[in-house]
């Protein structure tokens, strides 16, 4: 393994939050530099009827939020070193792919939801969009039972 770029992507779930605990611990062991991704899911912001605009002030608060997910893994790897951000908006599949593209990451690590059948055709998955439509290894992250 000769990962030099990782990308790892985040949400507030817990599912996320593990696989960026075992993506941090990989790019540390690796020496890598690390990108962390966590967008401003847009399909989630509520809507200004009159204008079909997000209000400023919610977009303002998502992207705080975005940073604060970002915080709280950080504190966790003070050993990380030099983290890039990518907090945009957009829709969470298409700007992992664009983001991993742009910054050239060797690798991208993300959780999964664990969804299936009619759950996984309803929501979709953004794990198996990413393996799709990416040319970067991607190591997606189960979250496990430990019972």
């Amino acid at each position: 393994m000769n990962y030099q770029r990782i990308l790892i992507a985040v949400d507030d779930s817990l599912h996320s939050r593990h696989a960026a605990e075992k993506g941090f611990e990989l790019a540390i062991a690796l020496k890598a530099e690390i990108g962390i991704v966590c967008i401003v899911d847009i399909m989630h912001e509520p809507v200004i009827p009159e204008t079909g605009f997000v209000a400023h002030e919610v977009q303002h608060n998502s992207k705080a939020s975005a940073n604060k997910v970002i915080d709280r893994l950080l504190k966790k790897f003070p050993k990380a070193g030099e983290i890039t951000r990518f907090t945009p908006e957009g829709f969470p599949k298409k700007e992992i792919v664009m983001i991993a593209k742009d910054w050239e990451a060797d690798l991208i690590v993300m959780g999964t939801h664990g969804r299936s059948g009619l759950s996984y055709l309803l929501l979709g998955s953004v794990s198996e969009y990413v393996i799709k439509h990416t040319n970067v290894p991607v190591m997606v992250v189960p979250l496990r039972d430990k019972s």
